[in-house]
């Protein structure tokens, strides 16, 4: 659950930023720099920040909601007292 928030919000963030136009892999192959720097490809980056951020959310209200459950049973069937 954590793990799909915080990678969600730095696809999220990271394209739109300078550590984007300047990372290890455009200065080392010159040729993906033009790819890395279209506003498709940051687009297409943030794209999958918002699916890692909804099924982040998801797992967080289902968290929530298994919580606030008192009807939970046991492995067995039986409900809890």
């Amino acid at each position: 659950m954590a793990f799909f928030l915080e990678v969600g919000l730095l696809l999220l963030v990271l394209p739109w930023s300078s550590f984007w136009e300047h990372n290890y892999f455009a200065e080392a192959w010159p040729p993906l720099q033009p790819l890395l720097t279209s506003n498709f490809t940051r687009g297409a980056v943030t794209g999958l920040g918002l699916v890692n951020l909804g099924a982040g959310f998801v797992d967080l209200a289902r968290v929530f909601t298994a919580r606030g459950r008192s009807d939970v049973s046991v492995p067995d069937g039986t409900p809890r007292a």
